[in-house]
């Protein structure tokens, strides 16, 4: 049930307009300071999750590992999604309890 609530906050997210997704525009989100959560998928390469988990750490922003690139892109109503950027503040909390209680 918890997977499916994250999911949907995903959905209500991108549909509110506050989501970037691809390697490049979360990057690019990250390190403007925009991002407020950066979620990859679990079955991202070995190299994108350190990137962006090192990202993450320097600037300060929430990481987690979460689903397959599918399940994010699915939720978001696109093709596989990597990585995406929540950018409300809003969303990001909620997101976060649920991605915590998830653990």
């Amino acid at each position: 049930m918890k997977q499916n609530k994250i999911l949907s906050l995903l959905g209500l997210a991108t549909r509110a307009s506050s989501v970037v997704s691809g390697e490049f525009m979360t990057e690019k989100c990250v390190k403007s300071g925009a991002a407020r959560l950066v979620i990859v998928g679990n079955d991202a390469s070995d190299n994108t999750k350190k990137n962006f988990r090192n990202m993450c750490e320097y600037y300060r922003v929430p990481f987690y590992l979460y689903d397959t690139k599918e399940g994010l892109g699915h939720a978001m109503g696109k093709e596989m999604r990597a990585s995406l950027a929540v950018t409300d503040d809003g969303f990001a909390k909620s997101l976060i309890g649920h991605l915590e209680e998830a653990k």
